[in-house]
Order: structure tokens, then C-alpha cells, then sequence
């Protein structure tokens, strides 16, 4: 096995914006030597400047030692030229996303740097075989993928390209491994592992808005309140950027050769064209100018409980309804469940979605007060749930629905029918995606998790996610939504229904 480059190699990183910096503070603070290298006049020196400043705040706060905020800050070195690279044993470049670019800068390094010296790039949507087949020594580079703020982020994609040396590609996730961070391999695809699994989180919400499911702020705070998700898909996509965010979208899709599943929305191109790119620009989805207040998302009012409760069967849903329930004292009685119902609130029938609306499912079976409600990573802590009524339900079996998931202390957000409402939907896109990923040789099972969870912050690995919630439920979501919009968006994955053949969970 690979071993981590010593703390004597010289580490290099050209590029010296806020990835680069971040990257050499990381260096630096394992214990290396780092050159930076920019070609903007005096970038390289604020770099430095900047960077042994923030290890001299981290010293004032406690985390680091005075001795060592010092000893880092004494192994930061700014040059101006490549020839001052010559004794680097790994090579970063945090430069312009731009072929022509990383070409150039890796292949004049070549005659400068030695034959063992290791390049790594953090490109993140470039194909890393693309960048290597320029150089002679193709086999030299990978991808050593951080995630802004370096310093703070954990996951480092470690990428590997057609001609990558594994022992390089080893070396570079030992190293990273060493500096604190937690890698994992990838084979060089659009998007790697993060940029591509994660393209449904905004993809499905992009959809839903569309659709006219419900507002931004309301589809942001039930996948905060019932998905547990840290930010919600419009908060994120203002915060990151409509232009970078879009960029993204659109370059994996075309990567992919227009395949619809990661189909750009033209709401976004609209905002990108109107230059509402988010925070940055003061205004995206939500307006950020001064004195703008943020949209409330939208409550269902209070409604009185229905006479008579019934809890049906024993799935984790009607378990959690059952247990918030006697928190509250509200009188209900227990049943089986024969057609997947997990409660009848007066002349109400709830179930969890299965990816069918709720029109479309009342249609089948023949029960008009049909009521679906959303996903949740735990009906026993959520706050709210998105909650749509059938066509044929009348407005009093619907607020009966309402009612019964205020009493289990569960604020309501009532949806337009559209298929998979919003937690279900996108955990089962993003848990498709990163089979996808798996099957395809991108990563492994634990890789594709623990980038979803170190990368973007899920609330859990989608994976892991999907197992939790049944494949079986999952692959009927995906077949059901796909049979709703007759689009190939939703195939499902091969690995998915592989395991649902054969009965067993992805993670046995």
C-alpha cells in the first residue's frame, strides 16, 4: 500500500484564490513546505499574507499552538516563476476550470519538475484523463478534488483518469489521509462522485417549482423540517450561485450527452440571463437587497380534530403517529393496514407517498378522500410534512388529514398533487443517482455515502438512505414517477433493482 508523501516534499500549489489558499493552509499545517504560484501580480504574496494571518487567529482562538501557528506560517513561500518548482514532489493546481489551461500550466511543468513528482487537480468538472493526455508522463497526474473552505471541508475526491497511475493515485489519498482529511476514490466521470449525485437535490426542487407544487420558501423548509437537510435546495442554489450552479448542471448534462436526468431548468437559465445569480447579486430566488424580508413558507391554519383516529399498521410512519399522538393524549385506536394506509383521520385515508399523486392513486383503489404525505428522516422528530390531497377528496377529509398531523405537534405544508411530493422524490433521485454512480464503476457504495455526507452535508448517505427506507419502496417510487412523466429521467438503476431481485439491502 501507498504511503503518504513525507513532511520533508516540497508541496506546490499554483492558483492562489480561495481553493488554492484554503489547500495550502492545509499543507502547511501538516507540516510541509508549500510554494504558491500565481500569475495575477502580488496574488501569491496576499496569499500568504492571508493564510499566515488566519493561522495567527486560530492560535488566538485556542486551536492551534502559538509555536505551531508560527512553524506553519514559516513553511509558506511565495515565488514567481515555475523554474522555483523544480523541487516539488506534488504539483496542485486551483486555476481557471479551463482545459487549454491545466493543460498548459501541467505540460510546462514537466520539463521542470522531477520524473516522481505527483500532479494533482482540483478540477471539478473537468475530465481528469482529458487533462493528463496532454503530458508525456500522463500517468503522473489525478484529481486531488477539496471542497471549499479546504481548511474546513473533510472529503477530498481522490480521481482517477484512464492513465492514472494507481500507486499515484494511492499516494494521494494516503496524503490527503495525512493531512486530516477523509478521501475517496473516483474514476474520472462528469462530475465525479459530489457534482454528479447531488444534481437531483436541485434538479427535482427546480421541477417541483415548475410544476407549481408549492413556493421556494415552502419547498426549502420541508426539506429542511422533514428531510433534514442543512440548507433547502433555492436556499443553497442563491447561496452557491445561479451561475456557477447552472454551469454545472449544464456541463455534466452535456457530458452525459443530454441525458435528462440531469436535464438544466429553464427557471434557472432565466435567472442566470436576468443576472439574479443569488446572494452575490442581491437577488435570486429569494431577494437579498437591503430592507427585503424573506418569504414565509406557507402553514395550513389549525384545524379541529376529527372524531374518530385510527393508526394503521406498523410502518415506521404510523409507529411515529402513534407515538406523537399519546405524547398529546389524543385518543386513537390501532388497525391493520391491508393496502398500505398508515392512518384514517375521519373520512381521510393517509398514505406515504409511493411516487403516484394522489389523484392517481385514489383513482386505483377506489378511496376519493385519498391524502398522501411526504417522506421524513424521522416521523418521530420531523416539524413539518408536505401533505397533498386527490382530486376527489373533499376540503373536509383534507383538513381532517391536516388536523390529525398538527395533533402529533407536525406543522403542515399543503402541496399542489404532484407526484412523489418533494423529500420522497429527491432522496429517491439522489439514492438512484449514486447507485448509478456505484454500477458504473465510479466509486464504492461507502465512497459514494460518505461523499454525500462529507461534500454537501446530507443528513445521511443516500445509500444508507435508500436501504432505511426499503428498495423495494424506493424502486416503486422511481417507476411510479416515471410512468407519471413517461421520461427516462426516472430508470432506475440496474444496481437498485438488481438487489431488489434478489432481496437484499445494498449495504449487505
Amino acid at each position: 500500500m501507498a504511503q503518504s508523501l513525507p513532511l520533508h516534499a516540497t508541496i506546490a500549489v499554483v492558483g492562489t484564490g480561495a481553493m488554492g489558499a484554503g489547500i495550502a493552509q492545509v499543507a502547511a499545517a501538516a507540516g510541509h513546505t508549500v510554494k504558491l504560484m500565481d500569475n495575477r501580480p502580488q496574488a501569491a504574496q496576499a496569499a500568504v499574507a492571508s493564510i499566515r494571518a488566519q493561522f495567527a487567529r486560530l492560535a488566538e482562538k485556542g486551536k492551534l499552538t502559538q509555536e505551531a501557528a508560527h512553524a506553519a506560517s514559516s513553511r509558506l513561500v511565495a515565488v514567481a516563476t515555475q523554474s522555483e518548482l523544480a523541487d516539488a514532489s506534488l504539483v496542485i493546481e486551483a486555476i481557471v476550470e479551463n482545459l487549454q489551461a491545466k493543460q498548459d500550466l501541467y505540460r510546462g511543468l514537466e520539463d521542470i519538475v522531477g520524473d516522481d513528482c505527483i500532479f494533482g487537480t482540483n478540477t471539478s468538472s473537468i475530465s481528469v484523463t482529458a487533462i493528463g493526455a496532454a503530458l508525456k508522463h500522463s500517468g503522473r497526474l489525478a484529481g486531488l478534488h477539496f471542497f471549499n473552505p479546504a481548511p474546513l471541508m473533510a472529503l477530498v475526491e481522490v480521481v482517477s483518469g484512464l492513465a492514472t497511475d494507481p500507486h499515484v493515485a494511492e499516494t494521494l489519498f494516503a496524503t490527503a489521509h495525512a493531512w486530516g482529511k477523509t478521501p475517496v476514490h473516483a474514476k474520472s466521470t462528469p462530475g465525479f462522485i459530489v457534482n454528479r449525485v447531488a444534481r437531483p437535490y436541485y434538479g427535482e426542487a427546480l421541477r417541483l417549482l415548475t410544476e407549481g407544487a408549492a413556493d421556494c420558501a415552502t419547498i426549502d423548509v420541508v426539506m429542511r423540517e422533514a428531510g433534514g437537510f442543512r440548507m433547502g435546495p433555492f436556499e443553497l442554489m442563491d447561496m452557491i450561485g445561479h451561475d456557477i450552479n447552472f454551469a454545472v448542471t449544464c456541463s455534466v448534462w452535456s457530458a452525459f450527452y443530454n441525458d435528462p436526468r440531469f436535464l438544466p431548468s429553464l427557471v434557472q437559465q432565466e435567472l442566470v440571463n436576468a443576472g439574479f445569480l443569488g446572494k452575490k447579486s442581491g437577488r435570486g430566488f429569494y431577494d437579498y437587497q437591503p430592507g427585503a424580508t424573506k418569504p414565509e413558507p406557507q402553514t395550513e391554519s389549525p384545524y379541529p380534530l376529527p372524531a374518530e383516529i385510527f393508526i394503521c399498521g406498523e410502518s415506521s410512519a404510523a409507529n411515529a403517529l402513534a407515538q406523537r399522538l399519546t405524547a398529546a393524549n389524543v385518543v386513537f385506536q390501532r388497525e391493520v393496514s391491508l393496502d398500505g394506509r398508515i392512518a384514517q383521520a375521519g373520512d381521510a385515508v393517509v398514505f406515504v407517498t409511493d411516487g403516484r399523486s394522489a389523484t392517481q392513486r385514489a383513482s386505483e383503489s377506489g378511496l376519493s378522500n385519498t391524502v398522501v404525505i411526504d417522506l421524513a428522516l424521522d416521523y418521530t422528530q420531523a416539524t413539518r410534512l408536505a401533505m397533498a390531497a386527490s382530486a376527489q377528496c373533499t376540503e373536509a377529509a383534507a383538513n381532517d388529514a391536516a388536523a390529525l398531523l398538527q395533533a402529533c405537534r407536525v406543522q403542515v405544508a399543503r402541496f399542489a398533487d404532484v407526484p412523489g411530493l418533494a423529500v420522497m422524490r429527491t432522496v429517491c433521485m439522489l439514492a438512484n443517482e449514486a447507485a448509478d454512480a456505484v454500477n458504473q464503476g465510479v466509486c464504492s457504495t461507502l465512497a459514494a455515502d460518505s461523499a454525500m455526507l462529507l461534500g454537501v452535508n446530507y443528513p445521511r448517505g443516500p445509500l444508507l438512505w435508500a436501504d432505511q427506507i426499503g428498495l423495494r419502496a424506493v424502486r416503486d417510487v422511481l417507476a411510479n414517477l416515471g410512468a407519471s412523466y413517461g421520461e427516462d429521467r426516472y430508470r432506475i438503476s440496474p444496481l437498485i433493482s438488481q438487489h431488489v431481485f434478489a432481496g437484499s439491502s445494498i449495504y449487505r
